[in-house]
């Protein structure tokens, strides 16, 4: 005779319901994250990517913040989630293609010319959204070289074939395309003979490592070695130090992002949601 296992007791759907409500302190956590999109309750962020060599700023990374009580800013790690598990995360880069459109219609962000848009593994699978983009995009009357869009190492590895449809239709539309956290755990280049892209972003795993790790270092180089056989370019993220800046030049990095280069700022007054 076995004992009765605790984990096999059937939990009620609404219970649970109830409890991520507890927990996010949300109440209707998805009614809670409609009504943010429905009322501009987000924030956009943006941290400019420098080119090595010519000591400029090239594009900025676009990032979402969620505006609580008393103003407060939650991170990406607090919400992202909960629009996850809402099957959200597709609406929200609905929502952040819109407003950065309309904010570059009016006036260039900080006089930037590119920006880059991180999308969930969802987004890569629903495919409406290329056209939800194409669609912004001629309604404010944006160029489509203004946007990149950012997939991550793992949903290129755990979605292979939607991440190569997303990027074919981006790119057709002349939207660019990067690899974000790359070699974070890929240990192999061969999703590139399906995945058309146009930036490696190095994982910072792999960066903050290069003065002190010749594991790190080697990797680095052989990225460097097939992005310029392929002609994409390389930024490497997570740059803090000065030292590690002088060694990415060194070894061909052509661009660098960072709080070494530039902390994130608040989108300017003329931004979205305004």
């Amino acid at each position: 005779m076995h004992e009765d296992n605790p984990s096999s007791v059937p939990v009620d759907a609404e219970f649970l319901a109830q409890m991520d409500g507890a927990y996010t302190g949300w109440g209707d956590a998805a009614k809670r994250l409609r009504e943010a999109l429905a009322n501009n309750e987000l924030q956009l962020y943006i941290q400019p990517i420098a080119k090595l060599g010519e000591n400029r700023f090239v594009m900025a990374e676009v990032l979402v913040r969620l505006r609580e009580e008393e103003k407060k800013m939650l991170p990406p790690g607090d919400f992202l989630p909960v629009f996850e598990q809402h099957g959200m995360m597709p609406d929200l880069d609905r929502w952040v293609v819109s407003q950065m459109a309309q904010c570059i219609a009016r006036h260039a962000p900080g006089g930037f010319r590119q920006f880059s848009i991180n999308v969930a593994g969802k987004t890569l699978q629903d495919e409406r959204f290329p056209e939800h983009v194409s669609r912004t995009l001629r309604q404010f009357g944006v160029p489509a070289q203004a946007l990149c869009f950012e997939i991550d190492e793992i949903d290129v590895l755990g979605r292979l074939d939607a991440a190569a449809q997303f990027s074919a239709k981006v790119r057709s539309l002349g939207c660019q395309v990067a690899i974000d956290g790359f070699g974070r755990r890929s240990a192999s280049f061969a999703p590139l003979k399906s995945l058309r892209i146009d930036y490696f972003k190095v994982d910072g795993s792999i960066t903050r490592k290069i003065l002190s790790s010749d594991t790190a270092l080697n990797k680095l180089r052989t990225i460097v070695r097939v992005a310029q056989t392929i002609k994409v370019g390389v930024i490497a993220e997570f740059v803090e130090e000065t030292e590690v800046l002088v060694r990415l030049s060194a070894l061909g990095v052509g661009y660098a992002q960072g709080f070494g280069i530039a902390r994130p700022t608040l989108l300017d007054s003329g931004s979205a949601g305004q």
